[in-house]
């Protein structure tokens, strides 16, 4: 059976259920697990591995049940209820982002621009990249961020460029014709920090910071049809990538990946190996297949971009389109005039960003939201200064000790650990705050949608059944190599924490988490994944 993490010892089991007042620290009376409960985390999966576990009723605050929610454990993305609620709170859930372009110098009669133009970034995650036509922020159950690391995704629909196009327009109805000069993008709304040894991030984006490659069927033998989005002469793809015979190996390689040549001429992808005849693509059952390049110099790409967007709404720039972003032309911070605006983009409100991170668990856009709360909150331009101005905010407003929780970022990367009394005074502290509504509307819904739409086992139960759509909860997933099986995985954090609508009709908020379980890849985790569905719920039915 599982362990109790940081117990003094295994608590016994009577009647099937966890006695844990045995397991040592102060712990409620009658909050013992449920029989059924214990049987799921008892499975032979998890015989190694520890869970916590604790589920309050909303409004009370009264303890139901309880398993070892005082330990430190490996939550994950579950950070991201933190991240989003502080910053949901500090800029509300009608704010938007408004990102800007000046013109420096003057414009002749016949429309050239003696001059720089400056687009301004303002930390708009999608920059109209994922705009439906009623305004909302479009999101897929296997967004693309994750492409490389599940094997898939479904890729949105709006056009990737939308925003750019729609801000080189406005350029252009401005009166101006031709730029003789530069174009630069000032990236200066915070100071860029590294996302997990990847690259550095900055304020500005161009669909995710990700360049998507669309892989199809084709015949054994034959080059698999491939395509990239956005194209730009930022970056192209090329592949050598071909269909194997039945038996062979899916194995698809991208290099160099990250490229490290954006902003340089002739920056290449190159996607090589074999995909299997007759392979059926994980997730989706179907073609086509997703990979991805990141995007590792965002400012010398969303350059290129908009100068390309530029030529396509009539406007000539004089300077190279592809070369590393002339940061040595901008002006002092904040001494743009009014009077030197051409253009602008409006973001979806702010709710819609925090729907975006939470419903697809977007890592990068996790930990822009935590600079933005630095900055709204006292005007941290760091990640290190984000976090302290965190820190007072969890201690101040929500009463969470800095003891009870480790956070490194704003996604959940990492080391990242909380104990389930910490989350659980965070989801109980943002369900009376004014912005709750859509904090709670930004969490994925069991059975239905964002990173539990494919969590549907619990439904073989009919008793269980009904819990879909009644539970909103953030998901995390945390994977290493198992340090006792060098070359294999373990994983080290599958989490779950949210609110339940019971069946009784009682609201409840609860964290769960499972640590240290042993696995063989991918469909292991899915295991887990659906395990903690069910648990969900089992306490949907019994609250």
């Amino acid at each position: 059976m599982g362990t109790i993490r940081g117990a003094s010892k295994r608590c016994a089991v009577i009647a099937g259920a966890f006695l844990l007042a045995s397991c040592g620290g102060s712990i409620e009376s009658n909050t013992a697990v449920p029989a059924s409960i214990m049987q799921v985390m008892q499975k032979p999966a998890y015989k190694s591995a520890s869970w916590s576990m604790l589920v309050v009723d909303l409004e009370s605050g009264q303890v139901i049940y309880d398993l070892d929610s005082n330990s430190q454990m490996f939550i994950a993305s579950v950070r991201k209820v933190f991240s989003t609620g502080n910053a949901l709170n500090a800029l509300g859930a009608q704010h938007k982002f408004v990102t800007p372009v000046y013109r420096q110098g003057t414009v002749a009669p016949n429309g050239t621009l003696n001059g720089n133009l400056i687009l301004v970034a303002s930390g708009d995650l999608t920059m109209g990249g994922r705009a439906n036509p009623d305004g909302t922020i479009a999101l897929t159950d296997f967004d693309h961020n994750e492409a490389n690391s599940l094997g898939n995704a479904v890729l949105s629909a709006p056009d990737p460029l939308a925003g750019y196009n729609a801000l080189a327009a406005q350029v252009a109805a401005a009166g101006i014709t031709a730029v003789n000069g530069n174009v630069v993008i000032d990236d200066r709304l915070f100071e860029p920090f590294n996302f997990r040894g990847e690259f550095d991030v900055r304020p500005i984006f161009v669909n995710d910071d990700l360049v998507d490659v669309t892989l199809s069927q084709s015949a054994e033998g034959a080059a698999v049809p491939f395509d990239w989005r956005p194209k730009s002469a930022a970056f192209s793809v090329q592949s050598t990538l071909k269909t194997g015979s039945a038996t062979s190996t899916l194995a698809i390689g991208l290099r160099p990946e990250p490229p490290q040549c954006i902003g340089a001429a002739n920056c290449v992808g190159i996607v090589s190996g074999t995909v299997p005849a007759a392979y059926v693509p994980i997730l989706t059952n179907a073609y086509p297949l997703i990979r991805t390049f990141r995007v590792s110099e965002p400012s010398n790409y969303a350059r290129t971009i908009f100068i390309e967007a530029l030529a396509r709404s009539g406007v000539t720039v004089t300077a190279a389109p592809v070369a590393v972003n002339p940061v040595q032309l901008l002006p002092a911070k904040g001494s743009y005039s009014s009077a030197q605006q051409v253009a602008q983009l409006t973001s979806a409100p702010y709710a819609q960003h925090v729907r975006y991170v939470n419903k697809i668990s977007y890592n990068i856009g996790a930990d822009v939201t935590l600079m933005q709360f630095g900055l709204a909150h006292n005007g941290s331009t760091t990640m290190a200064g984000s976090l302290a101005a965190e820190q007072s905010e969890l201690s101040t407003a929500f009463n969470i000790s800095p003891a009870q929780y480790r956070f490194i970022d704003g996604s959940g990367g990492g080391e990242t650990t909380a104990n389930g009394k910490a989350v659980i005074a965070m989801l109980r502290g943002m369900s009376v705050k004014p912005a709750f509504v859509p904090y709670f509307d930004s969490m994925p819904v069991l059975g239905v949608d964002g990173s539990l739409a494919t969590i549907t086992n619990f439904e073989a139960d009919s008793t269980l059944a009904g819990a879909k759509g009644q539970v909103h909860a953030k998901t995390g997933t945390y994977v290493a190599e198992n340090p006792a099986a060098p070359g294999m995985p373990l994983l080290k954090g599958q989490a779950l924490a949210g609110y339940i609508y019971a069946k009784s009709g009682r609201r409840i908020v609860f964290f769960l988490t499972v640590n240290n379980v042993p696995i063989t890849g991918i469909p292991d985790v899915l295991t887990a994944f659906q395990d903690e569905g069910t648990i969900a719920a089992m306490l949907w039915k019994m609250q």
